[in-house]
């Protein structure tokens, strides 16, 4: 049986419509709502995400102005510890003025640092200051020639891990305290191998004795978009019974959708597990080549659900 994972509940996140309207009309009660929902759901975690989309322009400077009057409503009616979903220091710093640690109930959450970013000992010394998790985001690596770019191979996920865990421990942040997310992309855009190279990652993360005792998760939702909307959640569940049996035991997901796990004998299980065979490249052929045969066998499963 694949054991449920910890889920982090993503639904206060602007890409979500009602996020966004409470985000628009500064509405404490729509955030209260939100999170009483998910910790009823059983989330473990509730994100806080007031960053800007497609359909929504924020700045900093209103994110940090309505810090100090959203997290004392949102802690009014949940125990659950908050992760801080956001790249920007100001945003942390701002966030643990306001944030009654003594009311919740296991250690918050800072989300998250990564090479790409300029101010990643100013967010390491905040989650040491203030004893938070922490979430690496391992999608990007640093490059032969000092630059950072997109992890391509499960070395370059495990070489940024253990670049960030020993850093981390080196502070006093032991590796059960860190959350590596080795990025997942829509499996119907996924020309590059990126959701294999997301359960390898997984798998090789695993296997890193380094490693051992870190959590792993990734933002679930990203699987389906794209895909008819009958079957995102269907799909989102059998990528995280895929993700689960190779060794995650996280997720960022929605608690009303998709957090359980299917069986591995499920019907849709078996067939995404044959879909994603098609993207592992045969000899002679480019990444490419392979990700557009994955395609290809997606759009059978499509067509064999109708």
């Amino acid at each position: 049986m694949i054991p449920t994972p910890t889920i982090i509940g993503e639904l206060m996140n602007n890409s979500y419509g009602r996020a966004r309207n409470a985000w628009k009309n500064r509405d404490t009660a729509g955030y209260q709502h939100l999170a009483e929902l998910q910790s009823n759901l059983g989330a473990s975690y509730l994100t806080l995400n007031t960053d800007g989309t497609q359909k929504l322009s924020v700045t900093l400077e209103d994110m940090l102005a309505f810090i100090p009057t959203m997290l004392p409503a949102i802690q009014e009616v949940t125990t659950k510890p908050l992760s801080f979903d956001n790249p920007h220091l100001d945003f942390h710093k701002e966030a643990v003025k306001h944030y009654d640690f003594s009311r919740c109930d296991g250690r918050p959450i800072l989300n998250s640092i990564a090479v790409s970013r300029t101010d990643v000992a100013g967010m390491i010394d905040i989650a040491v200051q203030h004893d938070m998790n922490i979430i690496v985001m391992a999608s990007e690596c640093i490059r032969p020639d000092g630059r950072h770019g997109p992890a391509q191979s499960v070395e370059d996920v495990v070489g940024v891990s253990r670049h960030f865990a020993g850093l981390l421990n080196q502070a006093g942040i032991e590796n059960d305290r860190i959350i590596v997310d080795p990025g997942l992309a829509p499996v119907a855009s996924d020309t590059q191998g990126i959701i294999n190279l997301c359960l390898d990652s997984i798998r090789g993360l695993r296997e890193d004795p380094m490693l051992a005792g870190i959590h792993i998760s990734v933002g679930l939702s990203n699987f389906a978009i794209g895909t008819p909307a009958e079957m995102r959640v269907p799909l989102e569940r059998a990528f995280l019974t895929l993700a689960v049996e190779a060794g995650m035991d996280w997720a960022l997901a929605n608690p009303e959708k998709n957090t359980e796990p299917m069986s591995l004998e499920d019907p849709l299980v078996i067939r995404l597990k044959e879909v994603l065979a098609e993207g592992r490249p045969l000899d002679g052929e480019t990444q490419e080549d392979a990700g557009f045969r994955q395609l290809d066998e997606l759009m059978t499963l499509w067509m064999d659900d109708e």
